[in-house]
């Protein structure tokens, strides 16, 4: 299948900040989460990807289209959920759907119906009498019926209540089911992303550390308690260790050296993910 989107070599200064080079491929049926400390640069991968900010170097392309060129085809493909928006305060939720619903061929008022009843969305209340929980929830709202193939959502359950999140997270996973769709996302909520990602992108001060399957990242981190204390040198996968504990991502080539080196191993355990981003941050 061919990718929906591709970032190849992009770099962006912003003021004294510097972005990439950043590489990432998107592929149909895949949910991708852009995980990093504060100031890493990932809403301003989704801005870049908007052409809301423009790249100093790179291409990106969306659906085979060059972002920025005079083919603007591309935007038809995609939808932006940002974490904040100007202009709408002084309009209902209702007045906004109106707004935005025939700019979108394949807009879903069932959807957008349904997701306004679930969510407890006051549809004739002004934007800025809503709560920052409610207009999150509206906001969501307003995006995912559009029915683009791309969907890029920054902070989607950001000051959003629980009992919602789990609403919006079902919503979403039956969102992807319906075709040959892909979301991006930026959260810093560990549950989200374990429910939610296919691929980690994870990003340090602006640099990209890697792109890794989420289910194969949490498998390839392992904690080894050994009976005696370790040998001066390194375990294979070593990435930190501690008297009698170490941690390694490559747990085969470890438990091999264990055999070989005669070392007995009395316990082990899987990193949580929110360890795992913490060692790759570190």
């Amino acid at each position: 299948m061919k990718d929906l989107a591709s970032i190849t070599g992009v770099k962006k200064t912003i003021d004294e900040f510097e972005l990439g080079p950043i590489d990432l491929t998107i592929e149909p049926g895949t949910i991708t989460a852009l995980i990093g400390n504060n100031g890493s640069g990932k809403s301003t991968i989704l801005k870049l990807m908007m052409h809301l900010a423009k790249a100093d170097q790179g291409s990106i392309q969306i659906f085979d289209t060059s972002v920025g060129g005079q083919d603007e085809s591309w935007k038809n493909h995609i939808s932006y959920q940002p974490q904040t928006v100007v202009g709408w305060n002084a309009f209902t939720g209702k007045t906004l759907k109106n707004f935005i619903a025939p700019l979108y061929p394949d807009w879903d008022e069932n959807l957008f119906n349904q997701m306004a009843e679930a969510l407890n969305i006051p549809l004739n209340k002004r934007f800025v009498k809503l709560s920052q929980g409610v207009q999150q929830k509206l906001n969501l709202a307003l995006t995912l019926p559009r029915n683009t193939p791309i969907l890029l959502l920054d902070e989607p359950t950001a000051s959003i209540d629980i009992p919602s999140k789990k609403i919006i997270i079902d919503l979403l996973t039956d969102w992807m089911d319906q075709g040959e769709r892909a979301i991006v996302m930026t959260s810093h909520q560990s549950e989200d992303i374990m429910k939610l990602a296919d691929y980690l992108s994870v990003l340090k001060n602006g640099k990209m550390v890697g792109t890794f399957e989420k289910e194969t990242l949490k498998e390839s981190h392992t904690r080894y308690w050994m009976k005696d204390e370790l040998p001066a040198a390194a375990v294979p996968g070593e990435i930190a260790r501690e008297q009698q504990m170490i941690i390694s991502n490559d747990p085969e080539a470890a438990e091999k050296y264990f055999s070989e080196n005669n070392l007995i191993c009395m316990d082990t355990a899987k990193l949580d993910l929110d360890e795992i981003i913490a060692i790759l941050l570190s």
